[in-house]
């Protein structure tokens, strides 16, 4: 699969104006990650902090909150990590939360319909 990028909206759960963030779509990634200072500029508090395994092996600790992000008319609450200001992903849960996945041939996101299963 090739990698592309594409416009999200993030704000705080609490209130406020979203703002754009240009996000490399990364389904490799379990949660989105947004730059740290974009999480000040926003207000948001982190919830706690954890350990992630970086593509190296190199194990960092971020900061993980909440985020509203915004994106294909959908609005919801998701799990970030406040990372990098070099690094903003969308990972595969916020796409899950979404309803969106990945079409790779035209390298962008699709919305698709979630299926229930009777018990």
């Amino acid at each position: 699969m090739g990698v592309f990028s594409t416009l999200i909206e993030v704000a705080n759960v609490e209130g406020g104006d979203p703002v754009q963030l240009e996000a490399l779509v990364d389904t490799g990634a379990l949660h989105t990650m947004i730059p740290q200072s974009v999480s000040r500029q926003l207000h948001m508090r982190p919830q706690d902090s954890e350990n992630f395994e970086l593509a190296d092996g190199t194990i960092v600790k971020y900061p993980v909150g909440t985020a509203r992000i915004i994106l294909h008319g959908r609005d919801r609450w998701c799990p970030v990590i406040f990372g990098p200001d070099t690094e903003c992903l969308l990972g595969a849960t916020t796409l899950e939360i979404l309803n969106l996945v990945v079409d790779p041939m035209a390298q962008e996101l699709r919305e698709t319909t979630r299926r229930i299963r009777p018990f």
